[in-house]
């Protein structure tokens, strides 16, 4: 029996192409052998079934901005594009809950949100244009972490087509629920690989009363890590606590001050006050500028954030994501130079000081290939953190880029574990196979 295509399925090599990479750069060669632009979740359940009758692989993708190779679509994949699912279906101020299909927009839940004095607090670099779906699967974090999480405390419940077509859903819409396994938090962080994330009930938060915004430069990482750590001992909670180093200011500015910036925003009732308080043990590492007003706010926030476009104008950049105890993030710093002084590669570290995540980014040369040598100096990077007490990664995933080192954390029997759960959902490993798993 011919079964029938789903709706939404093209083989146009422009559209092909198209979606075939993530911004990760890794390429895994060939082309996908249809892509399926889905318009609904009937389409979603049509895609799983014909691929899991005719046992095709499938890579799912929302917008396409993952950095771990987790999107990618190599020979006789099906790409599903979860994209123009994109409906705010529900925003609950009462509960203060929304229901968002997997394509929408992260900054567009948030303005959303905003109408009704909430807020949805995970904020990834990509917030204009990542997707929710994409932000679930590789449990996405951002500048908000240090206060209030990563995207896995914000998800409730979700809508998950499974590897042969049949929809469940997990959680619920009440902040507290322990009935039954936690498999909504199975699914976050999963990549793909156990089930189509679809929608999702999402935790919404009151939006702040105030913010209060402040940074400082310091001559040196240490400097601005201990900095940090004071804020942390004084009891201090910002909602964002942000570090670069020397390498990144010097791609910002090879003139501006400073061998390191620390940015720091307190939010709520009582930002002003925690910011006072934050003021007064930062002076005593150097020159605090508290932001007199929210155009000076932005002004700060944007030396962060221009650090990315900065170096990708250098060169080609491989962009990591480890993570380490907080007490140990200036020594994970240094020995990130200490790597980039040997290999020769340039390596420049911004992080997310209040949680410990660090982004190490390899700067090569406009047309070098990710070689050998750039994947030995990032491999140190990885097995570095994992010294320390850290881990390959915080908030992007594990892809393809890091699956050689996840035993290396893992242990062999956790490492079985995870492959028998994953045979659990999906025993004919269609689902974005040769991702996230050795």
């Amino acid at each position: 029996m011919t079964l029938v295509l789903p709706r939404g399925w093209t083989e146009d090599p422009a559209v092909l192409d198209a979606r075939r990479l993530d911004r990760s750069g890794v390429d895994p060669g060939g082309r996908p052998r249809a892509v399926v632009i889905a318009e609904s979740v009937d389409d979603v359940v049509d895609t799983l079934r014909h691929a899991h009758a005719e046992r095709i692989p499938v890579v799912t993708r929302g917008a396409g901005t993952g950095l771990s190779g987790g999107a990618t679509a190599g020979d006789g994949t099906i790409v599903l594009d979860l994209s123009r699912l994109d409906r705010i279906r529900e925003i609950s101020v009462a509960d203060q809950v929304a229901v968002v299909e997997a394509g929408v927009i992260t900054a567009d839940l948030d303005r959303a949100a905003g109408e009704h004095g909430l807020r949805y607090a995970p904020d990834p670099a990509s917030v204009a244009i990542s997707t929710i779906g994409g932000n679930i699967a590789t449990n996405a974090g951002g500048l908000r972490c240090a206060k209030y999480g990563v995207t896995r405390d914000s998800v409730l419940g979700l809508e998950v087509v499974l590897a042969d077509g049949r929809i469940v859903r997990t959680g619920r819409r009440t902040v507290k629920g322990v009935a039954g396994y936690d498999l909504t938090s199975l699914f976050v962080g999963s990549e793909g690989t156990l089930g189509v994330i679809v929608a999702a009930t999402l935790r919404l938060r009151p939006a702040p009363d105030e913010v209060a915004t402040a940074a400082l430069y310091l001559p040196d990482v240490d400097t601005a890590a201990a900095a940090a750590a004071a804020l942390t001992a004084a009891r201090i909670q910002p909602a964002v606590l942000e570090l670069l180093d020397g390498a990144c200011l010097s791609a910002i500015d090879p003139r501006g001050p400073g061998g390191a910036f620390l940015l720091v925003q307190t939010d709520g009732a009582g930002a002003a006050i925690e910011m006072a308080r934050a003021h007064e043990i930062l002076a005593g590492f150097g020159e605090v500028r508290v932001a007199a007003d929210p155009a000076e706010a932005e002004r700060l926030l944007a030396v962060r954030r221009g650090a990315l476009p900065a170096l990708e104008r250098r060169g080609r950049v491989l962009i990591e994501d480890v993570a380490v105890p907080r007490s140990r993030m200036a020594e994970a710093v240094t020995a990130i130079s200490g790597i980039s002084a040997r290999s020769g590669i340039e390596i420049a570290t911004m992080a997310h000081a209040g949680d410990g995540n660090l982004h190490p980014i390899l700067v090569l040369p406009h047309g070098r290939e990710l070689d050998d040598e750039v994947w030995a100096a990032a491999g140190e990077v990885f097995t570095t953190a994992l010294r320390l007490g850290g881990t390959l990664t915080g908030e992007h995933g594990v892809g393809t880029l890091k699956r050689r080192w996840l035993a290396d954390e893992l242990g062999p029997d956790v490492l079985e574990l995870h492959h028998r759960v994953r045979s659990a959902f999906d025993p004919h490993a269609i689902l974005n196979p040769g991702k996230a798993l050795p």
